[in-house]
């Protein structure tokens, strides 16, 4: 089964200004599924209502749907009734009130697109959000209808295992040998949160004793296989479950908390209301099977989706245009989460690189977007990083701007006054004023205009008056549409301290900037002042400042901002890159040498190895070519790596003994204090392997590590600086102890973006590999995926943009939603010179000349001048 082509002339546009009520309620949906794997049955019997009357006609939604039969209170709908265009159905002429009963026949082991009811591996699963109920049976599909779900579901002896939303009612055997069982959720709540599965599957049952007593069954399921790398993340859900309790005050409401992993889905996870279904990748993980950032990526993905039961399920979107109502809210949640239980500094760091490197160049290009946007072609397509992270970023300024104690009274608020509803980010914001009297009018700026703000800031200081002026200008976003912007408010967070002793000068002062330009002045400052400027990055703004080598030192050795520490050094390394583009044979400046080896010659002194780690990583790709365009992304990775091979000197005589101090001994632990010594131990080995032959000490390493974070180190590191031999042979090793979806994933994701011999060619071998396979998102994202983002050498030339086209075009015929979000790293023409937009461009031309799906349509059409 795969998504009807679009009409590529005329594309239906949604628009928020034409957003109207549904007309009915519907109270309650009964639901029954007799499993199949070519010919599964639905019959849905729900219980409908007019709630607005002026319409005689019921609009519900269906795609690649059998209709079997469609009756109104017993009778059979009559074909003159029905009016069926695209993916509506309308019934007309129908009752005030009625049951609508509905049977459907679908055939999910053919649903390649992953959405409705499909299989994975032999397992029955589903995914719903944003529009694959309507793969189901016909409903409308819309987050504002909210009902009372009934699930049963009926299978044969092959799948023990059948599971819904909320809580088990009754579970037995039929006459014909069949198993039937019923799940019941008592909470309202939009079809898109509903969830069934049903397979073969081993659970791992926990417990959890909520802060009123009540005992919560948690059990995760999985194939039997994966049963012994499930144990981190059910303790990862006890500690999202408890932090909930403590920091917002919500309680779980079920009996039952369920997780299934599954090895063939879109996205990372998804919160069904008590059954969350999980990509395997984000569940599974052990010593042996999982890297560091593994396990902190599980952890972080558990408690988001275990958050949205709150912030998303019981109060939910009225429309998709509220899309981040749910997830930038649940993003910063589970931020702060993963804030509390490891490094604070070293993951606002890690968010903070992200949203620079990646939603930063989102908003700066051709499918830029408001956090709240007013149309869309295809509701997946705005499953954003604008409309995750950056949305986050606006709720961390609400926090910001009110401080912690009235943003949990705007939350309690907010969580009390809508509970069982589904309302818009207004809503949100309303309950944040009303806690704190203060209007957000200006501030909603943030939802509704799109691209990232500039601010400019001027520092002068007068030795004679001892006066600090520093001068603050807000700039409009650089984005494709050209659209004017009136001003937001920006919080902007500074410190003032002495660049020679760091002592503190001014302290941490919150200034908000709602006007064009504004100007704060401090007296009595008699010493040489550093401005640390938007401490924690307290507004997601570029910032635009010309400071110093000496300045940027100050701040990289003194701040007690983390942030803007590891700020500052990038901006070191930024202005050494912009050298090494116009001298490839010049040289790093002497203050950044002397940082450096300060840094990290006495390990001793190393307070936090994973906020070092951060720091002595190079800018990422997307930033270095949003700094210097139009870019020669060769050029620039000519010079990153001259910049790289310079520190490497610069420390030459330090790494080995850091590496050998951070190393951890005994059994493995996925604690922050572990993989903080882990991170470090790692960047120093990797710059190590620049300055000397470290063969033999990489062979040890893959033969003695105790936990996959190290041998993969080894084999990575290997593969981009050891002899030919040892990196084949690292290589070969790897692989073969792939017994996992997720090591097989790494090995293939370094594969293809090895400088050294990750060709076209050898893309194309990774794709004809026997464990390759299309119809699977993990294997297509860690190939193509890491080949068109982090491949720079083989991507950008005129063969690897044909490559990603056609393999773009492939996926679209199986899967529009992957092929949609592959497609990006094209889109982003506009940021190099003349010859690489050429030859985008080129390939998004012959692509939209094909007949292609909604989704991949709109993001190729809004790219193309």
């Amino acid at each position: 089964m795969t998504d009807s082509r679009a009409m590529n002339s005329a594309p239906s546009i949604t628009r928020l200004a034409d957003y109207e009520a549904f007309p009915f309620a519907i109270d309650s949906v009964d639901l029954t599924f007799e499993l199949d794997p070519t010919h599964t049955r639905v019959t849905q019997v729900s219980r409908v209502r007019r709630v607005v009357h002026g319409t005689n006609a019921l609009e519900l939604n269906g795609k690649d749907l059998k209709r079997v039969a469609l009756k109104i209170d017993g009778v059979e709908v009559q074909s003159d009734r029905l009016v069926e265009i695209d993916e509506t159905l309308l019934v007309r002429q129908v009752p005030d009130e009625f049951v609508l009963e509905v049977v459907t026949e679908i055939n999910p082991e053919a649903n390649t697109a992953l959405e409705g009811l499909y299989l994975s591996n032999g397992m029955f699963c589903t995914q719903c959000e944003a529009e694959g109920f309507r793969r189901i049976t016909y409903y409308p599909d819309r987050p504002d209808v909210m009902s009372v779900f009934t699930t049963r579901i009926i299978s044969d002896a092959s799948r023990p295992v059948l599971l819904s939303n909320g809580n088990p009612v009754s579970d037995q055997h039929l006459p014909d040998g069949r198993r039937e069982v019923f799940w019941s959720d008592p909470f309202p709540k939009p079809c898109y949160l509903f969830a069934l599965v049903g397979g073969d599957l081993a659970v791992k049952h926990d417990e959890f004793v909520t802060m009123s007593g009540r005992r919560i069954d948690l059990r995760i399921y999985v194939e039997p296989k994966d049963l012994d790398r499930v144990d981190y993340a059910l303790e990862s859900l006890k500690r999202a479950m408890a932090w909930d309790e403590s920091v917002y005050g919500r309680e779980y409401d079920l009996d039952i908390f369920m997780i299934v992993a599954v090895s063939h889905f879109n996205m990372g996870a998804m919160e069904n209301k008590g059954l969350n279904i999980f990509n395997s990748s984000c569940v599974l993980a052990n010593a042996e099977a999982a890297t560091d950032q593994a396990f902190q990526r599980i952890e972080a993905i558990v408690a988001h989706e275990y958050f949205h039961n709150w912030s998303g399920n019981r109060v939910t979107c009225r429309d998709w245009f509220q899309l981040s109502l749910k997830e930038g809210f649940t993003v910063f949640r589970d931020s702060e989460f993963s804030a509390d239980i490891n490094s604070r500094a070293v993951k606002r760091i890690q968010d903070v690189n992200f949203l620079r490197s990646a939603q930063f160049t989102e908003d700066s290009g051709p499918t830029a977007h408001p956090v709240q946007p007013s149309e869309y072609q295809e509701i997946s397509n705005f499953y954003t990083l604008t409309i995750y992270e950056k949305g986050a970023e606006v709720v961390r300024m609400i926090r910001t701007l009110l401080g912690p104690e009235l943003f949990r009274k705007g939350s309690d608020l907010y969580f009390a006054r809508h509970d069982g509803q589904a309302v818009t980010i207004n809503e949100f914001v309303a309950a944040m004023a009303d806690v704190s009297g203060r209007d957000f009018t200006q501030f909603m700026r943030w939802y509704r205009q799109p691209g990232t703000p500039r601010l400019r800031v001027d520092v002068s200081h007068d030795s004679q008056t001892k006066q600090l002026q520093i001068q603050l200008m807000q700039k409009q976003p650089v984005v494709a549409s050209g659209e004017s912007h009136a001003h937001y408010v920006i919080p902007v967070s500074y410190q003032v301290i002495d660049q020679v002793t760091g002592a503190v000068v001014v302290p941490e002062t919150l200034f908000e900037l709602s006007d064009e330009s504004a100007s704060i002045t401090h007296d009595g400052i008699a010493t040489n002042p550093v401005v640390s400027i938007l401490r924690g990055l307290s507004a997601p703004v570029k910032l635009e400042m010309d400071r110093s080598v000496d300045e940027l030192v100050a701040l990289a050795r003194f701040d007690d901002d983390g942030v803007n520490r590891w700020d500052a050094i990038q901006e070191l390394y930024m202005q050494a890159i912009s050298g090494f583009l116009k001298d490839l044979d010049s040289s790093i400046d002497d203050a950044l040498r002397r940082l450096i080896c300060d840094l990290i010659s006495d390990p001793a002194k190393v307070a936090d190895p994973a906020c070092l780690a951060e720091m002595l990583a190079l800018p990422q790709d997307n930033i270095l070519w949003d700094a210097f365009q139009p870019a020669d992304p060769q050029k620039i990775l000519e010079a990153r790596k001259a910049l790289r091979q310079s520190i490497a000197r610069a420390g030459a005589s330090s790494w080995f003994e850091l590496y050998e101090a951070m190393r951890v001994d005994g059994p493995y632990e996925p604690t922050a204090d572990a993989i903080g010594r882990r991170s470090l131990a790692i960047t120093a080995l990797g710059y190590l392997a620049k300055v000397e032959p470290i063969d033999d000490l990489l062979k040890d390493i893959d033969a003695s590590a105790s936990n996959l974070t190290e041998r993969y180190a080894a084999y990575r590191i290997a593969r981009s600086d050891a002899a030919d031999e040892v990196s084949l042979e690292l290589s070969e090793k790897f692989l073969n102890r792939a017994d996992t979806d997720e090591v097989l994933d790494l090995w293939l994701s370094t594969e293809a973006m090895n400088e050294k011999t990750a060709t076209i060619d050898r893309i194309k071998e990774l794709t004809s590999h026997s464990r390759f396979a299309w119809t699977n998102p993990n294997r297509v994202r860690a190939v193509l995926g890491t080949f068109a983002n982090r491949n720079v050498r083989a991507f950008h030339t005129p063969e690897g943009y044909r490559l990603l086209a056609d393999s773009v075009l492939k996926l679209d015929a199986m899967n529009p939603q992957i092929a949609s979000r592959l497609v990006m790293p094209l889109c982003q023409w506009g940021r190099f010179e003349k010859g690489f937009q050429d030859a985008m461009k080129s390939e998004l031309r012959r692509m939209i000349a094909k007949d292609l799906s909604k989704d991949l349509y709109e993001i190729v059409s809004k790219s193309v001048d």
